[in-house]
């Protein structure tokens, strides 16, 4: 894959976008931003995504400092602010991550996809009881999100597992 500037990658849950993400922005150099730092809570996909849409992608195309802030799972509320260098490329990386919007401030975007048994196999071993509780409240909303979105279609290329 080419060196870019901003690297968008979606898919649904367990298809690997972390471990995909991470590979590439240590090949590349790039800052790594994940969206399950950023989703304010179980519900917080779209919260999420127009987050980093203002703050990182905006900002960056309007030479603002781009910025994003964490979520503090433990405690259900925002966590602090984290800066990111505007002259390093970028990964950003989770459901969320490719929309129309997104993709027009992004250089390019890829689609990860696996069959939803390994997904849902993958997921749970990951991040255990806790996910397993939220399955089906997740994927209402990355459902939501393909709705509205389609980030398959609007990404560059899509990796299939």
């Amino acid at each position: 894959m080419p060196r870019e500037r901003i690297t968008l990658i979606d898919g649904r849950s367990g298809s690997g976008k972390t471990t995909f993400a991470t590979e590439l922005a240590r090949s590349t150099g790039a800052q790594l931003l994940s969206l399950d730092d950023v989703y304010p809570g179980w519900d917080g996909l779209e919260a999420g995504e127009a987050h980093v849409l203002r703050h990182v992608l905006r900002s960056l195309a309007e030479g603002q400092p781009p910025r994003w802030r964490s979520w503090n799972w433990a405690d259900a509320r925002p966590g602090s602010w984290h800066d990111l260098d505007p002259a390093r490329p970028l990964v950003i990386e989770g459901c969320g991550a490719i929309s129309p919007a997104a993709r027009d401030l992004a250089d390019h975007a890829v689609y990860l996809e696996l069959p939803d048994d390994e997904r849902h196999r993958r997921a749970i071993a990951r991040d255990g009881e806790q996910f397993a509780r939220n399955w089906q409240r997740w994927a209402r909303q990355e459902e939501w999100h393909a709705h509205l979105h389609d980030p398959r279609g609007t990404a560059d290329e899509v990796v299939e597992g």
